[in-house]
């Protein structure tokens, strides 16, 4: 299977489930809008699967449900296994900031950690407003190229083999400032 065959059909399951989230409380698509700062339309196109959500709306969402990210694409997979396969990894990409994200571990609702791959691409610059859990302990180890993570007001620039851990309450950044590609590794943690 073709990874763009993937990354659609993992379009079509989030907009699904991002339905199903606002439906399960009751909220209309203007209640979601006003709690989001996304707008109707954008809401109700990504539940429709007929755009995918940015990284930073993504990222806003989960905070509305209380959830993180990796949770909420966990969700959307199909059938969770104890061991998850390379060419099995869920891979979700924003194609408008160039942040493309890979849950490497194996899906599970119980347990409290998890790895991501994210790759940045050069020039590349997310801004996340708010974390999705409050508290969310973050461990972000550069693998390839350079990293610029910013915590609040504080910045730290790392580079390949750089690993940065952190709680998250306010808002973050993470920008690909080199000319390369950024990869590397975030450990989440819940609360």
């Amino acid at each position: 299977m073709k990874q763009g065959d993937v990354s659609e059909r993992v379009d079509i399951r989030l907009g699904l489930r991002l339905a199903e989230l606002r439906d399960e409380r009751g909220w209309s698509l203007g209640e979601l809008a006003e709690r989001s700062g996304i707008s109707r339309s954008t809401l109700s196109r990504a539940e429709r699967a007929e755009t995918s959500p940015t990284a930073a709306q993504l990222n806003r969402l989960c905070q509305v449900y209380g959830r993180t990210m990796s949770r909420l694409l966990s969700e959307v997979e199909e059938d969770p296994a104890p061991l998850l396969r390379a060419a099995e990894q869920p891979v979700w990409e924003d194609r408008s900031s160039g942040f493309v994200r890979r849950s490497v571990s194996p899906p599970h609702p119980g347990l409290r950690g998890e790895l991501v791959e994210g790759r940045l691409a050069a020039g590349a610059d997310i801004a996340y407003d708010r974390p999705p859990l409050p508290g969310l302990e973050q461990h972000i180890w550069v693998l390839a190229g350079t990293l610029d993570v910013t915590d609040g007001d504080v910045g730290h620039h790392l580079d390949t083999g750089d690993c940065l851990r952190l709680r998250v309450w306010g808002p973050t950044r993470f920008r690909c400032a080199g000319d390369t590609e950024a990869r590397y590794v975030l450990a989440v943690v819940l609360p």
